[in-house]
């Protein structure tokens, strides 16, 4: 087993490895050099800040095209955290119209308050609904609390692809999946132990 956890510049790299190896990830890579993905058989694509400026970082240093061929072609599964989640996007609107991995189709779009208690950003725990079983939420029940940190969510073009919702904003998408695919809008490396849970689960597969 080799994990790569993608350094682009845009992420808490070191609380990411922390959690990994509290879960039993004995072989982690923090990876500079999109080669480094070919020898990957889980991956990582963590993130925080702005569409735009992951985009650009993510084409600046060669990893747009080796991140598509790992997902698409080799099948390798890989796992997208908060703004890497956004970032499998069709494409996003913080920073202007930009287009992204397009890894699962869909939007990425700005959070819309529905009542005067809903503040931007969404900031702290909040409760995950599942839309459908799947293995990476072995063992962590329904209406389980996740930490988030984001003014932007994912609006998937496709209902299958959606794994979870979040009771906030007008009922958010919080997980996406297709195949070897999956996002988190929260962060499991911040969730305590329900996120090692779901980290674990990720490297069983």
């Amino acid at each position: 087993m080799q994990i790569v956890v993608i350094d682009y510049g845009m992420s808490n790299l070191g609380s990411i490895g922390n959690a990994l190896s509290e879960c039993g990830a004995e072989n982690v890579i923090i990876a500079n050099d999109p080669k480094e993905l070919k020898s990957a058989t889980h991956i990582i694509l963590p993130g925080v800040g702005s569409f735009k400026d992951g985009m650009d970082n993510l084409v600046k240093f060669g990893f747009k095209d080796a991140i598509r061929d790992a997902a698409l072609v080799d099948k390798v599964p890989i796992l997208g955290i908060c703004l890497g989640m956004q970032l499998m996007a069709d494409k996003g609107y913080e920073g202007g119209e930009v287009d992204g991995l397009g890894l699962i189709s869909g939007v990425v779009d700005k959070l819309k308050p529905v009542n005067k208690q809903e503040k931007i950003p969404h900031v702290g725990w909040n409760e995950i609904y599942c839309k459908q079983k799947n293995p990476i939420f072995e063992g962590i029940p329904d209406g389980t609390d996740f930490y988030f940190v984001h003014s932007y969510h994912f609006i998937p073009k496709k209902k299958s692809n959606i794994l979870s919702e979040t009771p906030y904003c007008g009922n958010f998408v919080s997980s996406i999946v297709s195949d070897n695919i999956y996002g988190t809008q929260f962060h499991p490396e911040k969730s305590q132990r329900p996120g090692f849970q779901l980290l674990r689960n990720f490297i069983k597969l």
